[in-house]
């Protein structure tokens, strides 16, 4: 599986860990001219915009950790893009979420870091 393949699927474990946990899937891979979140949901009248990152070894920091101050400012303009558009979702609160997704001994740990920005 290629790193494409293994992003989509880790997009897809993310998404069935937090409607298990939830919340509402909106839209996956929201695409606008400032870049793309993955994942946007709802939990109860707050949007979710959620970037889920998944590493295979920790060597170089946490997955968590890898959301640097410009792919956050590029999230940022991509979550402005997405409420200018959607009236509703432009009334109610939102916040950033990030999905990480490790390997564990037990197979893979997925941490849920709310409001992580």
């Amino acid at each position: 599986m290629g790193t494409l393949g293994i992003g989509a699927a880790a997009e897809r474990r993310a998404a069935d860990f937090l409607k298990r946990a939830g919340l509402t899937l909106i839209a996956r891979n929201y695409r606008s001219p400032f870049g793309e979140i993955d994942l946007i949901m709802r939990q109860d009248e707050v949007t979710v915009f959620v970037e889920v990152r998944s590493r295979a070894r920790t060597d170089y920091g946490t997955p968590g950790e890898s959301v640097d101050r410009r792919k956050q400012e590029r999230l940022r303009a991509t979550a402005e893009y997405y409420l200018q558009r959607d009236a509703e979702a432009s009334n109610r609160p939102c916040r950033f979420d990030i999905v990480a997704i490790t390997p564990s001994p037990e197979g893979e740990r997925v941490e849920w870091l709310r409001n992580a920005f």
